[in-house]
């Protein structure tokens, strides 16, 4: 059985703050007329939240000994995407919820207008930020990072998955179609993540492989474990409104597994998740042990 080890959360802090930093200096507060705007940006993105995806940039770069600044540039930048999804998840033409990380989601504190906008900026500025030069000083390693996270977001990747969760409401889907639901609407961020620091490394294609096959499982796992806290947890664990995929009717493999079965499948896939870096050797072991983070979280 594959345990989180001691070192992980001292890791993850430190990546997190780390990361935060970054996003600071990316995103500062400006004056003027759009000021409330970029307040409404730094609120979504700062100060919160496990940086899971940022912490998979980081560590699946120092795999490939990548500067670390430039490591959490791609990562403030993922975070900065993932901060948008959640901006626009929350709305009420969504999913409709008004707590995001234990504090008003973000149309809440400001306005639905300004939460529309505020989630867009975050999408473009994301991307400015792979585009730039201080992010790698390779214009095609730069270029497959922007497409990359390109169609890990779009009508393929996230936001497909968005639109499939939608339409399925109220609705029963088997298991394969919960699979690719779920594998498109936080998957493949997931996957994008830990596919980065390959892409940054200018890694082997076959280790870059690897590393994505690593993200496709560990996103299947995390997304599991998120539907179990959904049923098991409570509000002030998971930071969100419990049991509301359950009240929307969401299709979840929750739903059609069951608990136990779902919980084991979740354990299954993370296994299956560090099996793929066997290879790295014990550069992998905090990677390793993300995989049953995921499933042991309790937010």
């Amino acid at each position: 059985m594959l345990t989180a080890g001691t070192d992980l959360p001292q890791a993850m802090t430190r990546v997190a703050e780390v990361v935060e930093s970054a996003l600071e200096t990316l995103l500062p507060s400006v004056e003027g007329a759009e000021a409330r705007l970029v307040e409404a940006m730094r609120y979504a993105t700062l100060g919160g939240g496990k940086r899971l995806r940022a912490f998979l940039v980081m560590q699946s770069a120092a795999l490939f000994s990548v500067s670390e600044t430039c490591a959490a540039r791609v990562a403030a930048s993922i975070e900065m995407l993932h901060a948008y999804s959640l901006v626009h998840d929350d709305l009420p033409a969504m999913d409709d919820d008004d707590l995001r990380r234990g504090k008003p989601s973000t149309h809440k504190a400001f306005d639905e207008a300004t939460a529309i906008l505020a989630g867009d900026a975050l999408q473009a500025r994301a991307f400015e930020v792979l585009a730039e030069p201080d992010t790698h000083s390779d214009p095609q390693a730069r270029c497959e990072l922007v497409a990359a996270l390109g169609a890990a977001a779009g009508a393929r990747g996230m936001a497909g998955g968005q639109m499939i969760d939608m339409q399925a409401e109220g609705k029963t889907l088997d298991g394969p179609a919960v699979t690719r639901l779920q594998a498109l609407k936080t998957g493949r961020l997931i996957q994008f993540s830990a596919e980065a620091g390959a892409i940054l490394g200018r890694a082997p294609m076959q280790q870059r492989h690897l590393l994505a096959a690593y993200g496709r499982d560990l996103g299947a796992a995390f997304q599991i474990a998120d539907d179990l806290l959904d049923v098991e947890g409570s509000t002030a664990e998971i930071g969100k409104t419990q049991g509301k995929d359950a009240a929307s009717g969401k299709a979840t493999m929750v739903a059609v597994l069951g608990i136990d079965m779902a919980r084991a499948h979740a354990d299954m896939l993370a296994r299956q998740a560090a099996a793929h870096l066997d290879g790295f050797g014990e550069k992998s072991a905090l990677l390793k042990a993300l995989a049953a983070f995921v499933v042991e979280r309790r937010n």
